[in-house]
C-alpha cells in the first residue's frame, strides 16, 4: 500500500519523520477568534442540521464555502531540436548528455494542478493544504456559485501542511469552526470538495478513528481518520459533521492505486485553526518549545520504571539550556499530565504543547523514581533548526539479555561516521544475532548504549562489569543513542 501525494493528488507523502524518540515542543499559538464568519453569511442552527432536515440540510449550508483551487507554475526546462552530432555514438560516449543539453533552446512550460479549500471569514480567507499552492505562480479561486477570483498566499506550513489564502470578496459564504476534540469514533462526517475536478462533489462516511500519527505523511500529524470517499483533487476541501461545522482538512488517503480505497486522512480542525491564526498574525508559524526528546511507553518499558500501565511520555533527553533543563526535567522522567491533563503518549503532548502560546508558564507532571514530581516549565519558541575499533564482546554473565549482541568501544573514526555529538561516550553495537532477544526489542548495529539499568556505560569495562551482576532472565533497560537521538529500550529475555 501507498500513501500517495500530488497537487492533483489528495494524498501527501512527505518523507518518513521521526518514529522514536520525538523532539517535543510544538506549538500552534493559540488563536484569538479572527476568523468569525460574519453576519451575512449563511446561518443555519446546529439542532435543525442534526434533526429531521438531515443530511440535505448539511450540504445545502457547507457546500458553498467549499471551493475550487486551480493553480498553475512555470517550470523551466530544455526542448527544442537536439544537435545532430548526438547521433554518433562515438561522439556521446566522450561528451555524454550534458552537451546536448547545453545546445538545446530553453523552454518553459505550465503545469497546472487542482485542489479545494474552504473559506472561514466573509472577507475572503480561505485555508487549503500547503501542497496544493506549493510553487505555484497563478492561483484561481472558483466557487461553487461560478464566481472566480485570483488568490494571494498568506502563508504556508509543509510541516502541517496547510495553507492559507486570501481572495479580494465581501459576504463570502463561510464554514464555522467545530471543535475536533469532541469528535468522536462511528460519527457520522461528510467529505466535500472537488475530485477529479469535478466540482462541489459531497460524500457520507464515518470517523473511524481518531489521533492517527507517525504515518510519515508529515512532521505533525493528528490525523482524522474516515472511511468518507476522498479521491484526488479533494485536498484541502472540508471535512464536516452533521452540525454543518468545520471539524477537519481532508490531507490524504492510503491506496494501492491512487484513488479511493475507504482510508482517508483530514487535519483536525483546532490544529488546522492554530496553524491559520499564527500565519495570518505572524506569516509563519510559531511554535513552541520544550526542549526534550519523548517516546512512547510500551509495556515492557513501563515494567522496568514500575508503572502501573504503558502510559505517559518518556523522556530520554534533555536539550541542554533548554526550558525543560531550566525547569527541572531530567532523563527517565516520564510526563503523565501536561497542564493538568492526562498524557496518554508522545504524540498527545506534543501536540498540547502545540497548543500553548510561546511564553506561557505551565505545570509538568512526570513520575521519577516511581513518584509523582510537579514542575513548572516556561514554553518557549521553536528554534529554526531542530532536525579503528577496539575489541568487540559480549554481554558477560548468565544475562540471556545481552547474549544476542556484541559491542565495542567508540572511536574517533566510528564516532564521526554515526555523527555523534561531541563528547558522546557509550559502546556501539556492532552485531545483532538473528531471533534474539536484543532482535526482538529492536536493538540495531550503530546503536551507541550509554546506559545499562539506568548506570552510565562509558565503555567495554563497564559494560562487561555491568552485565555481570544480571540474573539469567532478568529484563534489561538499555539507553542508546540512535541517529544523534536518545531512547530507552528494555529487553526481556
Amino acid at each position: 500500500m501507498s500513501l500517495d501525494r500530488r497537487s492533483f493528488r489528495v494524498g501527501v507523502i512527505a518523507g518518513v519523520f521521526l518514529l522514536s524518540g520525538v523532539l517535543a515542543g510544538v506549538l500552534f499559538s493559540a488563536g484569538s477568534g479572527w476568523m468569525s464568519p460574519a453576519a451575512s453569511a449563511p446561518s443555519v442552527s446546529p439542532v435543525a442540521l442534526a434533526g429531521a432536515n438531515g443530511f440535505p440540510a448539511v450540504a445545502k449550508v457547507t457546500m458553498p464555502a467549499v471551493v475550487n483551487i486551480s493553480t498553475t507554475r512555470v517550470v523551466k526546462g530544455h526542448g527544442g531540436q537536439a544537435s545532430p552530432f548526438m547521433d554518433d555514438p562515438v561522439f556521446r560516449h566522450f561528451f555524454g548528455d550534458q552537451f546536448n543539453k547545453q545546445f538545446q533552446i530553453p523552454r518553459e512550460r505550465r503545469e497546472s494542478s487542482l485542489g479545494s479549500g474552504v473559506i472561514v471569514s466573509a472577507d475572503g480567507y480561505i485555508v487549503t493544504n500547503a501542497h496544493v499552492v506549493e510553487k505555484a505562480d497563478e492561483i484561481k479561486v472558483l466557487l461553487s456559485d461560478k464566481r472566480e477570483f485570483t488568490g494571494k498566499v498568506v502563508g504556508s506550513d509543509p510541516k502541517s501542511d496547510i495553507a492559507v489564502i486570501k481572495i479580494s470578496g465581501k459576504n463570502l459564504p463561510t464554514l464555522n469552526w467545530g471543535d475536533s476534540e469532541k469528535l468522536e469514533v462511528g460519527e457520522y462526517v461528510l467529505a466535500i470538495g472537488n475530485p477529479f475536478g469535478l466540482n462541489s462533489t459531497i460524500t457520507l462516511g464515518i470517523v473511524s478513528a481518531v489521533g492517527r500519527a507517525n504515518m510519515g505523511i508529515e512532521q505533525y500529524e493528528n490525523f482524522i481518520q474516515t472511511d468518507a470517499a476522498i479521491n484526488p483533487g479533494n485536498s484541502g476541501g472540508a471535512l464536516v459533521n452533521t452540525r454543518g461545522e468545520l471539524i477537519g482538512i481532508n490531507t490524504a488517503i492510503f491506496s494501492r492505486t491512487g484513488g479511493n480505497m475507504g482510508i482517508g486522512f483530514a487535519i483536525p480542525s483546532n490544529m488546522a485553526k492554530g496553524v491559520m491564526d499564527s500565519l495570518v498574525k505572524h506569516g509563519k508559524v510559531v511554535r513552541g518549545y520544550l526542549g526534550v526528546s519523548i517516546q512512547d511507553v510500551n509495556a515492557k518499558i513501563a515494567k522496568q520504571f514500575g508503572l502501573d500501565k504503558a502510559q505517559g511520555a518518556l523522556v530520554s533527553d534533555v536539550v541542554s539550556g533548554s526550558p525543560a533543563e531550566q525547569g527541572g526535567i531530567k532523563t527517565g522522567d516520564v510526563i503523565v499530565r501536561l497542564d493538568g491533563k492526562a498524557i496518554e503518549n508522545s504524540t498527545m503532548l506534543r501536540h498540547r504543547v502545540a497548543e500553548m502560546p510561546v511564553g506561557q508558564g505551565v505545570e509538568v507532571e512526570v513520575l521519577r523514581d516511581k513518584k509523582p514530581v510537579k514542575l513548572n516549565i516556561k514554553i518557549a519558541e521553536q528554534p529554526k533548526d531542530m532536525t579503528a575499533g577496539g575489541e568487540s564482546v559480549k554481554g558477560e554473565g548468565k544475562s540471556s539479555a545481552l547474549a544476542g549482541f556484541e559491542v565495542q568501544n567508540l572511536t574517533p573514526d566510528i564516532s564521526g561516521k554515526l555523527n555523534l555529538a561531541r563528547g558522546t561516550q557509550g559502546v556501539v553495537v556492532n552485531s545483532v544475532e538473528p531471533g534474539s532477544a536484543a532482535e526482538e526489542a529492536g536493538i540495531q548495529p550503530g546503536d551507541v548504549i550509554v546506559e545499562l539499568n539506568r548506570k552510565t556505560v562509558r565503555n567495554t569495562d563497564d559494560f562487561r562489569r555491568l552485565s555481570k551482576s544480571l540474573g539469567k532472565d532478568e529484563s534489561t533497560l538499555l539507553l542508546i543513542v540512535r541517529q544523534n537521538r536518545k531512547l530507552f529500550v528494555a529487553i526481556n529475555p
